[in-house]
């Protein structure tokens, strides 16, 4: 059984999602032929959600991790609430974490976990360095390096992030 962690970029445009989710459906077809795909996710709005769709689509089961206790209230916007409550229900694993607000350090204990638990990550990532606030998608990228957790960039020609 391989667990598969995900890190992403938010603010993806619109003409890039269907590109990613189609470059996340390949790379996760390599790993679903034998029934074993596990998919773990924080299901925040872009890469990860689209992630966690592709992970259900290939039939594989999907853990989601939630930064903190106020997360869907305060921070899941209505734009992706329905999403957001759809992959909920649909997970296998559901892990809310003991913060109680949503803040940088639950968004890093967060991908702390995502990092302990993973096999590989899948890092839907246009490259560039982390910005210095911690959390985000280029941190989990040197993190799980750092951990010896193999990492496959995802950013397929003519994504983009908005501006």
């Amino acid at each position: 059984m391989t667990i598969i962690a995900v890190t992403g970029h938010m603010d993806l445009t619109e003409d890039s999602v269907p590109l990613v989710r189609a470059a996340l459906d390949d790379l996760l077809s390599r790993h679903a032929g034998d029934g074993q795909l596990n998919g773990i996710s924080c299901i925040a709005k872009g890469s990860d959600s689209l992630f966690a769709e592709a992970v259900l689509a290939a039939g594989g089961r999907l853990t989601v991790v939630i930064p903190s206790q106020d997360y869907r209230q305060n921070k899941v916007k209505p734009d992706h609430a329905a999403l957001f409550d759809r992959l909920v229900e649909a997970a296998e694993k559901v892990l809310v974490l003991p913060h109680e607000a949503a803040n940088r350090q639950a968004y890093e204990a967060a991908n702390a976990v995502l990092v302990e638990r993973a096999d590989r990550l899948v890092a839907v990532w246009n490259g560039e360095p982390p910005t210095g606030k911690g959390g985000g998608t280029a941190d989990t990228v040197l993190d799980a390096q750092a951990a010896g957790v193999p990492v496959d960039v995802v950013w397929p020609e003519g994504a983009a992030r908005r501006n």
